[in-house]
């Protein structure tokens, strides 16, 4: 079967960025997914080799500066989509019949699970990528990208379908937009007891929009019955998002169009984004963290609303997968220990050293990074 293709157009997270298109086309959810394995073979790759832990130990350099993760803190799992993403750096975009040149070409590892992961793996935290990938040349770059980020891939699943793929229309401005082929995102098989295991021994559960909706259910279900707090990034299809999965979420990360899609109502002022926070919170989600582009993020609780300002980059290069890396450095800062509002400064900073750099996860900052940057800024 042909896999779904979907078009966004993002002014990324650093400049004033507004909607995320739908990836994929809602999800058959008669398939049931929960099958224990009994002896029998499961489609996924043995576990991986760590071999980024060898190429460190190698560098005295590198372990001096590694942020080594504490131990009594648990694994954030992470379960998304992965692709390839295809870059074409372009001076605009082309009208409709028309053929324009790019300046450049590249294929990076990327997908918004695949870059959560990734980004909570380089800033420290114990990090495991539950996904579904073909078994082709793009899927051994995403693995290899991913191990070298010091995320745990042995529960990935193989299937005999291409490795997701996105291509990215990049501008001189860091502005992009994005065509999606989903791939063998779309083509979950099953949630073993291995993969259940890996979900109730978890500290979080960060989940996306860009597998099918029903298997996001069921995880965060598996997540819910283990008492596992459910993060849930809302980008992705369009959607309404169900209320078996709104039931299990203890945090929803949208942007501002997202909330305001989700909600009904308007969130083209901070008062409207407060009024549409306010009314996903009476469903009985804890947090609501709304994503502002340029304008930073909010942060709704019961608690009251934290504003925390976006950090400013000297230079923008490219917002791809700065989203993923603010919601994955919040997630990791929450369990953590850290208080909300040391979390979001956390998320702000790491968020503005990724579009400093091409690539969504090439440009992904590093613990100690971040860190310094912090550092700089605050305590100047």
């Amino acid at each position: 079967s042909s896999s779904a293709m979907r078009v966004r157009h993002s002014r990324g997270f650093a400049s004033a960025s507004r909607a995320s298109r739908g990836f994929y086309e809602a999800f058959e959810t008669s398939r049931s997914f929960l099958h224990p394995a009994k002896g029998g073979a499961r489609p996924r790759m043995a576990a991986q080799g760590r071999r980024s832990r060898r190429n460190r130990a190698r560098s005295s350099e590198t372990m001096a500066d590694a942020h080594v993760p504490d131990a009594s803190i648990r694994t954030l799992v992470v379960a998304g989509s992965a692709n390839a993403d295809v870059y074409c750096e372009v001076m605009r975009l082309p009208l409709p019949g028309e053929t324009v040149d790019a300046r450049g070409y590249a294929t990076r590892p990327g997908g918004k699970g695949a870059n959560q992961a990734a980004a909570a793996g380089k800033l420290g935290s114990t990090t495991c990528f539950l996904g579904c990938m073909g078994r082709d040349a793009n899927a051994k770059m995403v693995l290899e990208a991913l191990e070298d980020c010091d995320v745990d891939v042995s529960q990935v699943m193989h299937v005999d379908e291409p490795t997701g793929t996105a291509i990215i229309l990049l501008q001189p401005n860091g502005e992009n937009s994005i065509i999606i082929v989903g791939g063998a995102n779309r083509n979950w098989r099953n949630v073993d007891e291995s993969v259940q295991d890996t979900i109730r021994k978890a500290g979080a559960l960060l989940l996306q929009r860009e597998i099918p909706e029903q298997v996001n259910v069921v995880l965060a279900k598996i997540a819910k019955e283990a008492n596992v707090p459910v993060y849930l990034d809302a980008g992705g299809v369009e959607e309404p998002i169900s209320e078996e999965l709104l039931s299990c979420l203890e945090v929803i990360s949208p942007n501002e169009t997202e909330l305001a899609r989700l909600t009904g109502l308007p969130t083209q002022t901070e008062e409207e984004v407060q009024r549409a926070a306010a009314k996903l919170l009476e469903t009985g989600i804890s947090q609501v963290l709304v994503k502002l582009g340029a304008s930073g993020s909010m942060l709704f609780s019961s608690e009251g609303q934290i504003r925390q300002a976006a950090v400013q980059a000297p230079m923008v290069v490219d917002t791809t997968g700065a989203g993923d890396c603010f919601t994955a450095a919040y997630a990791l800062s929450i369990l953590e220990g850290k208080d909300k509002k040391s979390a979001l400064a956390f998320a702000a900073t790491a968020a503005s050293l990724c579009i400093r750099k091409k690539g969504a996860m090439p440009s992904l900052p590093t613990r100690q990074e971040t860190e310094d940057e912090i550092a700089r800024i605050y305590q100047a």
